[in-house]
């Protein structure tokens, strides 16, 4: 089939032995590649109810259709697992230089079962694999292990991912790496490996996929950067990265601050896009296949962290950070972002987490010296948390079960075990709904629905109807993961682009029905897998603190009888039942 390899690599790291499979050519039809495959894979591999850090577990590395091909917004690849830190289905993305090698191996998918019996790293090439002792490079933070690794292959071309010391420990929102500052950031990918002993992989090859219509793609790339002409969004984001929603969500009052309990941080100003350009010097890198570089290199100017560099920070950095943690110095949340990065630890769970445990401080649960702002004592929690250290070993277990172990399971912040991201739902209601109803938990990137929210294209205080919009926008962005795409062409690949970008990739005209019902297919299989391992109709909800408590002075809030209501029409808008379980779909 046009745009596949229809070859899958199965490898047992107990047995230190692969395999290659092929699926029936009409699976792809079904669900395409990338999320549809990954969540394929992961729901016929994965028995029910395994340990996440057992051998049993599945990760599972897919790339789509898209990749290797020259569409822009391509370079990305996923990860698919049973996420240590949910308990539940995981997925997480990462862009940079890893998706084209990855490609050229010649697999749609690569699944990883089984552990190793001492620290190894993976060699996978278009030739087959090969397992290498990795006793040298195990304990190594992420940057110095990457360069390692890619060492020790030698190969030009070549590119690796990794994990650091907290994977290596099984922290439960540890990170996979590559390019130094890329990550699989979410869900506790990085754990996954650690509990494999298996501390990166390095990718090579030179096979490459026969698509349909090449000629199409180029035509297809002029459009989407005629689409971006003269977009202010677009030359926002090139400008500043996403650092430039810093000032919009402050003046929306929508910017989680002082862990969840305000919607504007005071001093903003000094953490903002505008702040990052005067205070750092600032480079711009893109993927491959991109022309929107919004990834920003920024390098300290002045103060005791002058010199330091990273990539970023990004906005969710920021809002943990900034906003949670409430630090106003655009060059301290550099330094701690510096920290998780070398680290291997998602910034978003570090930063709700460490506020969570400012706040038990202050309800006398914990005996630790931190508070608000205190960036020193945050940096020597962060440093315990990665080493399981005193309070930063309850912590390194997640959110659900520090709030069990401090009996303040009402304070936590959190939908399935996944901490949301800086989008305020008591604002944005449409994002209450899509943290609620996210297949990995509050995730805000499935949908992405704050952009519509945010400019106003949708009244953020509306209720009913919402649930129809954003089934329509999360059906075309799990499209953009089946593919794999960048979730910042969102504004710049409408229906029309992907019926046409389908259409030159495989040779199969869907019309715009007919791609929903393969993405609302993903979404099921999503779902069916979340049910088997006990989640119910009364997970899909948000935090009670969120539901009971306004912000500001104009006391704005989402109440439970909204969220029912968006609920109940976002399960009648999927075909689901009223119990929130879909048809089972075809596997």
């Amino acid at each position: 089939m046009k745009g596949f390899f229809e070859k899958i690599l199965f490898i047992d790291l107990s047995k230190r032995s692969s395999e290659i499979r092929s699926l029936n050519p009409n699976i792809y039809s079904l669900y395409l590649g990338g999320k549809g495959i990954g969540t394929y894979l992961l729901f016929k591999e994965n028995q029910p109810k395994i340990d996440p850090l057992s051998p049993l577990n599945s990760i599972i590395f897919t790339h789509g259709p898209a990749t290797d091909t020259g569409l822009l917004g391509s370079s990305r690849y996923g990860v698919y697992t049973k996420s240590p830190q949910t308990g539940i289905y995981s997925e997480s993305y990462s862009g940079g230089d890893v998706s084209i090698p990855l490609s050229r191996t010649g697999f749609d998918a690569i699944v990883i079962k089984g552990a190793l019996d001492k620290p190894g790293f993976l060699e996978i090439t278009d030739k087959g694999v090969n397992f290498f002792d990795a006793k040298d490079i195990w304990g190594l933070e992420i940057y110095e292990a990457e360069d390692k690794l890619l060492k020790r292959v030698g190969k030009k071309g070549a590119q690796a991912i990794v994990i650091g010391p907290a994977g290596e420990r099984l922290i439960k929102f540890s990170v996979i790496a590559n390019n130094y500052w890329r990550s699989a950031g979410r869900t506790g990918v990085g754990a996954v490996l650690g509990s494999k002993k298996l501390k990166g992989i390095v990718f090579h090859g030179e096979k490459r996929r026969e698509i349909y219509d090449p000629k199409r793609i180029k035509e297809i790339n002029e459009i989407i950067i005629e689409n971006g002409k003269d977009d202010p969004r677009i030359e926002g984001y090139q400008k500043m990265g996403t650092s430039i929603l810093v000032s919009i969500m402050n003046e929306l009052g929508g910017f989680p601050t002082k862990y969840w309990s305000k919607g504007t941080l005071n001093g903003w100003e000094n953490v903002s896009g505008e702040s990052l350009i005067e205070r750092c010097e600032i480079s711009s890198r893109s993927c491959p296949d991109c022309f929107l570089s919004c990834s920003k290199q920024s390098t300290v100017k002045y103060g005791r962290h002058a010199g330091l560099t990273v990539g970023g920070p990004e906005y969710e950095t920021i809002y943990a950070f900034g906003g949670l943690c409430m630090i106003t110095s655009i060059e301290e949340i550099i330094y701690l972002n510096d920290l998780c990065d070398r680290l291997g630890m998602d910034t978003i769970s570090a930063g709700n987490l460490v506020a969570f445990a400012i706040e038990a401080t202050k309800r006398k649960k914990i005996s630790f010296k931190i508070e608000y702002g205190d960036v020193d004592a945050i940096a020597k929690l962060l440093e315990m948390i990665a080493k399981k250290e005193g309070i930063g070993e309850i912590l390194a277990n997640g959110i659900i079960y520090a709030s069990k172990k401090w009996d303040l399971q009402n304070l936590a912040i959190h939908v399935k075990g996944l901490e949301p991201a800086g989008y305020e739902p008591r604002i944005l209601k449409g994002m209450g709904l899509a943290y609620a109803t996210s297949d990995r938990g509050a995730c805000h990137l499935r949908s992405s629905f704050y952009t519509k929210e945010i400019s106003g294209e949708v009244d953020p205080s509306m209720i009913n109807g919402k649930a129809k919009l954003l089934v329509e926008q999360e059906d075309r962005l799990t499209l953009f993961d089946a593919l794999i795409l960048c979730r910042f062409y969102k504004d710049l690949i409408g229906w029309e682009e992907i019926i046409e970008i389908v259409h030159a990739l495989i040779g199969t005209r869907y019309d715009q029905n007919g791609l929903r019902k393969i993405a609302a297919r993903i979404t099921d299989l999503a779902r069916h897998y979340n049910l088997r391992e006990g989640v119910t109709k009364a997970d899909d909800t948000l935090p009670r603190r969120l539901l009971s408590e306004t912000l500001g002075d104009k006391k704005r809030g989402i109440t439970k009888k909204e969220l029912n209501l968006m609920l109940k029409q976002y399960y009648q808008m999927r075909g689901w039942s009223k119990d929130g379980i879909p048809p089972m779909p075809a596997i």
